[in-house]
Formats: structure tokens, C-alpha cells, sequence
């Protein structure tokens, strides 16, 4: 039988709370922890991420997922952009800080898995889109990392930045950017950018991926409309020891969307899930 401990709250260390999720079977066993971090205009129940935290925990392994702090959701509103405001001051050095605080939390005894349930020192993280960047370079920056997966990550934050768009953003101090689903206009102010350049030696993540020597799972889409597939040709040049999985033909979502009604999944995330378990599970 499956626990989930959802909607639990953790502080930030910018000032706001955030929701967490826990699943997991207790059954006595010490079992490894994944941390899953969703993409830009995520959050921890988009689409099918309900029914993958599932999969996992089915399979042994505690399976914990977050929104960040300042994704525009809020804990009272967990699924819905309403604090833009937040949306508009996030940046990579907050959300590398608030999967830390997870981190850490995890590996306390306030985390809300018995001790015989859990094994902390096989601490893994996987990521999505953008959540697959944080992930990469949290776990060059933080030993108790042990594995890592990532799905449609980007390889590298700023190379789709021209110094042109640069300059228009610092001079009007903002840029908007679409959601398609909700129709809203998205604010993303400078301090974005000019946090990124100010810390590039831990967000640079194509130096992350050539430093990592834990084993490395690399899942993208042929047909990824957001990331193209060569981001994730090019990690593996980099580090040849990782894995990589390309699915053809599949998109940034695999195939999922939100609202995601099926009961199910879908055939292409079904794919990606189990890859993603057998790599956790494996010794």
C-alpha cells in the first residue's frame, strides 16, 4: 500500500513557503529517495506527475516532488499561476536553493518517512526541462547526490540568449513570455540574467555535466519542440560515461499535457518512467 504525504510545507531561504510530496510504501524497507524538479512554468502535479510518483513508489523507491518557490503557484493555490510577481523574481540561485532545503530536509528527521523506510545514502534527483539543469548542477555541487536522470533537460541556460534580447530586457527591466495554456503573459525581470552571469561558475551547467562521475541517465525526445535532441547528444559527448535514451518521435512532454485525464499513462512517458526506475533501482 502507497503513503502520500502531499501538500506539506517547507520554508525557503528567499522569504516563501512551498508545498512538497511524499509517496512511498512503508514496509520496513530502507529504500532510495528520488527528488523530482519540474520545468519552467511547472509545477509538482502537472499533467501525469501524479500517476508517475505512483510508479515509483510501486517500484520501492520514496518518491518526493516539489513545486518551487517562486514557480507563480502558492501554497494555497498550488496549481494555479496566481503570484507573478514571484514568477517574475525567481532565478537558477533561488531554485538550486530551494531543492538544498529539500535536500537537507530529506536527510533530517523531520522528513516524514521512517528511518527504516528510507536510505539517504542513495539520494538520487531526476528533472524536467529546466527542473533537469538545476538537477545537474546540484548534484556536481552536493556529494549526497548519488545518481542522476534527467528528461528534456536543457544543457545549457543561456546559449538561446542573443546579446541583443539581452540589452532590450536590462533597458526595460522585464520581458513577458506566453503560457499557452493559461493565456497569461509571464513576467521575467533582469535580475533573471543578471543573477545567471553573476554566478556562472555554479550554473554554467555544461561544466557540471563534464565533472559529473555518478552515473547519469540521460532521456530525451527526437521530436522535442522546446529542447532540441542535441542537447542531450551533446551532454553525452561530454561526459561519455552517462547514459542516453532517445525516444523518437516523442516530444518535451512525451506525449502528456495538462490537464492529464487518463487514468494511465500514455506510451512514450510509460517508456520514460520505466527507464527511469530501472536505472534507479539497479546496483
Amino acid at each position: 500500500m502507497i503513503t502520500r504525504e502531499r501538500n506539506l510545507i517547507l520554508q525557503s531561504m528567499h522569504g516563501r513557503p512551498f508545498l512538497v510530496d511524499v509517496y512511498y510504501q512503508p514496509d520496513g524497507q530502507p529504500k532510495p529517495v528520488v527528488i523530482f524538479c519540474h520545468g519552467f512554468k511547472g509545477f509538482k502535479d502537472w499533467g501525469a506527475f501524479d500517476i508517475v510518483a505512483e510508479k515509483f513508489a510501486a517500484a520501492g523507491l520514496v518518491y518526493v516532488k516539489f513545486n518551487f518557490s517562486h514557480n507563480g503557484t502558492t501554497v494555497d493555490h498550488p496549481m494555479d499561476f496566481v503570484d507573478l510577481e514571484a514568477f517574475g523574481n525567481d532565478n537558477l540561485s533561488i531554485e538550486m536553493d530551494d531543492l538544498g532545503v529539500v535536500i537537507d530536509w530529506v536527510c533530517s528527521a523531520a522528513f516524514p518517512v521512517k528511518a527504516t523506510d528510507v536510505n539517504t545514502q542513495q539520494l538520487y534527483l531526476m528533472g524536467h526541462s529546466r527542473g533537469g539543469g538545476i538537477s545537474i548542477l546540484k548534484a556536481h555541487e552536493d556529494s549526497r547526490v548519488k545518481k542522476i536522470c534527467t528528461w528534456a533537460s536543457v544543457n545549457e541556460f543561456s546559449k538561446y540568449w542573443t546579446q541583443e534580447e539581452l540589452d532590450k530586457i536590462k533597458r526595460e527591466g522585464v520581458v513577458f513570455v506566453g503560457n499557452a495554456r493559461t493565456k497569461q503573459m509571464m513576467p521575467i525581470k533582469w535580475q533573471m540574467y543578471e543573477n545567471y552571469f553573476a554566478n556562472l561558475p555554479r550554473l554554467f551547467v555544461p561544466d557540471a555535466v563534464r565533472a559529473l562521475t555518478i552515473p547519469f541517465l540521460i532521456i530525451h525526445g527526437t521530436d522535442d519542440e522546446t529542447v532540441p535532441y542535441s542537447a542531450a547528444v551533446e551532454m553525452h559527448q561530454w561526459n561519455k560515461s552517462a547514459q542516453l535514451f532517445l525516444l523518437e518521435h516523442s516530444n518535451h512532454n512525451f506525449g502528456t499535457r495538462h490537464p492529464y485525464t487518463a487514468a494511465t499513462l500514455n506510451e512514450d512517458m510509460e517508456d520514460v518512467v520505466n527507464a527511469s526506475i530501472d536505472f534507479f533501482s539497479s546496483n
